[in-house]
């Protein structure tokens, strides 16, 4: 089976399927922290070199402000829990978004355990949150005009390796599987830049179900197929 380097994940369905079970939306967020260990925990054993989670999208801050506090404190919870399973197995966390709008007592939350996890290797857990591919894109172009203006960059030197380097996943290759739960058949503003050829594997399983045995099965999709980067 052919395992891919980079697997990024759009991890959907937890309000359906708390809502299939007449659960407050929160349930399904709380389960889908059990996924993300099962997956994390599954990525090291298939020796998957990075993955990247779609955890909470700049569009996200739209919902309630009471389901946005749950969804940070389980996050917290996350940190402070998982901190040992980082340790024994090598994982570095990275934390890709607009880091501005997280409160103080989460960004402090974050910079500890990404320094503390930073000489880690054997997985890199990409998690994005506060993240919006457009506003990444946008972000990357005026950095680069900044550059051209004050003289540091002539235009004619922006290339595509250039420009991913003033994205979030600078640190990463691009994905080459994308996976996205609940059946939706769409990207939603994630990685745009970055799945450009990327394999998609869709299942129709809310992320909160989706666990090891679903994810050999998209890598053994992904294994079937012949990728030609437009060649």
């Amino acid at each position: 089976m052919k395992t891919p380097r980079h697997i990024a994940i759009i991890m959907d369905g937890n309000g359906r399927w708390a809502k299939k079970r007449g659960l407050p939306r929160i349930m399904g967020h709380k389960k889908g922290v059990d996924s993300v260990k099962n997956i994390v925990t599954s990525c090291i054993k298939f020796k998957v070199e990075y993955l990247t989670l779609y955890a909470f999208s700049t569009e996200n801050w739209l919902r309630p402000k009471r389901e946005i506090k749950g969804l940070f404190r389980l996050l917290e919870n996350f940190l402070d829990n998982e901190i040992k399973l980082f340790h024994d197995n090598g994982v570095r966390l990275r934390i890709i978004g607009d880091r501005d709008r997280l409160d103080a007592r989460i960004r402090k939350k974050i910079e500890e355990t990404e320094a503390e996890t930073a000489g880690y290797g054997t997985l890199n857990l990409n998690i994005a949150l506060s993240y919006g591919s457009r506003q990444e894109i946008l972000n990357a172009a005026r950095m680069l005009s900044k550059e051209v203006k004050n003289g540091r960059l002539q235009p004619e030197q922006i290339d595509e390796r250039l420009f991913s380097k003033y994205l979030y996943t600078n640190e990463s290759p691009d994905p080459d599987l994308l996976i996205r739960t609940s059946g939706e058949m769409r990207v939603s503003n994630f990685l745009l830049w970055q799945i450009s050829y990327s394999e998609i594997y869709v299942t129709s399983k809310f992320w909160p179900d989706f666990r090891e045995p679903d994810l050999e099965k998209a890598i053994e999709e992904y294994s079937k197929r012949e990728r030609r980067f437009g060649k």
